[in-house]
């Protein structure tokens, strides 16, 4: 089970709010789709789900054109918009049992039963949608969006709003449906991709910039300096020999954060760290850590898309 997405453009008038946009996204994997406000990123998740037409290209889901069989992906895909659309007036366990109705399932009120647990809704089940916090709200708005038991989940900024405790359980809670199935989830915070997607999908002015495992993305920056943290066995030099470190090729700054620590900048590309290492060994020096500083996700972010 997968989603493609082919050349596809939109425009609305003379505004190109979609620019000859291509990825693949396959099951049990979690992208992260990202990008300023006004990138795409909404109108991209519209047109996958069917709701919009694009004006170029071609979206596959399972192999199954958007749009010319419209409702057999439609029941493949399960969809939390950004605004979360209830029935305020609805009661929890009845709103779940009527989107179950609308999707024709056969055993609906077992299945309506399994989702309220999956999404820890139970002891808010016999409330109004109206009465419940953001956070239950979002979790009912997911319950509705799994209750078919879609292969596909496109998740339009599923943590707006929550408070940090709503914000990890909705976490967890999407990690664990993504095991088995595709998601695409939209967000604006950086934590959230790092802290679950497998993949990162950077969309500026309707053009894909980025699209590349997590762990990649610090390559596409321009930093050309590495800042490398050592910290001493407390005792064993009495003097950190700072000057034998800045004679290291590549470094241009050693600064003492402490006594036992030191923070280096050096501009080579390669990883120093063995030289270090080989340094501190001819000092005397005991290392109890060495770790390499990395850009941060909001940092890449932020270049990549600047003007």
């Amino acid at each position: 089970m997968s989603i493609v997405v082919h050349h596809v453009s939109k425009l609305y008038g003379t505004q190109k709010a979609l620019d000859d946009v291509s990825f693949e996204i396959f099951r049990g994997e979690i992208a992260g789709f990202i990008g300023p406000n006004g990138a795409g990123k909404t109108t991209m998740m519209k047109i996958i789900t069917g709701c919009l037409i694009p004006t170029e290209g071609e979206v596959k889901v399972n192999d199954i054109p958007v749009l010319l069989r419209p409702l057999e992906t439609k029941r493949l895909i399960g969809f939390l918009p950004e605004n979360n659309p209830l029935y305020p007036e609805m009661y929890v366990r009845e709103y779940l049992s009527f989107i179950a109705g609308l999707y024709h399932l056969p055993a609906k009120r077992k299945r309506v039963e399994e989702v309220i647990e999956i999404t820890g809704i139970g002891q808010e089940a016999n409330k109004k949608i109206g009465m419940l916090s953001k956070g239950y709200r979002q979790r009912v708005g997911l319950a509705q969006a799994i209750i078919h038991d879609p292969e596909i989940l496109i998740l339009d900024e599923p943590t707006t709003g929550l408070d940090p405790n709503q914000i990890i359980e909705i976490r967890n809670l999407i990690s664990d449906i993504g095991k088995q199935k595709t998601v695409m989830l939209s967000t604006h915070i950086m934590q959230e991709v790092e802290a679950i997607c497998h993949r990162v999908i950077l969309i500026n002015k309707g053009k894909i910039i980025v699209d590349d495992h997590t762990s990649n993305l610090s390559s596409y920056t321009s930093r050309s300096t590495q800042i490398i943290q050592i910290e001493f066995l407390p005792g064993n030099n009495p003097e950190i020999p700072v000057e034998a470190f800045r004679h290291i090729n590549g470094v241009v700054r050693v600064v003492p954060v402490k006594n036992n620590m030191l923070l280096i900048e050096a501009n080579s590309s390669s990883d120093i760290r063995k030289e270090l290492f080989d340094t501190a060994v001819q000092s005397s020096l005991t290392i109890l850590s060495m770790a390499k500083q990395e850009k941060s996700l909001q940092e890449i972010f932020n270049e990549l898309t600047r003007e």
